[in-house]
């Protein structure tokens, strides 16, 4: 399985494991881990949660988007949830391709894609206090920890 929800911590080398191929010249990474100071404030740890069922179908759909967007490219992506600490690795994205520059761009378009469609959120635990922070984008906030649903009108 090439795309993945865990809450065990995640060994970059079994990701890039998915995506050898002997004609891909190039296999690119992002590992994305958790760092101590965000806009001037000391993180504790973070807290991951998903809507996992979707959360993995959209991985796939980015997955089959680059496929499409880079000639015989191959992704993985495995993202963590539960409670990670400074330097725990949060997720791992691999992409193979032929040359070396579509690898590039595939790999940092998977990253922007995750932020954009993927069901999981986070939250921020600081010294001086915590907050959960939304979308992965920062931009939708989610008070209670997950997206609101809309009420609608009967």
């Amino acid at each position: 399985m090439n795309f993945s929800i865990t809450t065990k911590p995640i060994l970059a080398q079994d990701v890039i494991d998915k995506v050898v191929n002997r004609n891909a010249g190039a296999i690119t990474t992002f590992i994305g881990t958790v760092r101590e100071l965000t806009h001037g404030r000391k993180t504790m740890h973070l807290v991951y949660e998903a809507y996992e069922p979707m959360a993995v179908k959209k991985l796939e759909q980015i997955g089959f988007e680059i496929t499409e967007k880079w000639k015989n490219s191959e992704a993985a992506i495995t993202h963590r949830i539960g409670k990670l600490e400074i330097t725990d690795i949060a997720v791992v994205i691999a992409v193979s391709t032929p040359h070396r520059e579509d690898a590039y761009k595939a790999n940092k378009y998977a990253i922007e894609r995750i932020k954009e469609i993927v069901p999981i959120w986070k939250k921020e635990h600081w010294e001086d206090g915590e907050e959960w922070i939304g979308n992965q984008k920062g931009t939708i906030p989610y008070p209670s920890g997950k997206p609101e649903m809309e009420e609608k009108d009967e």
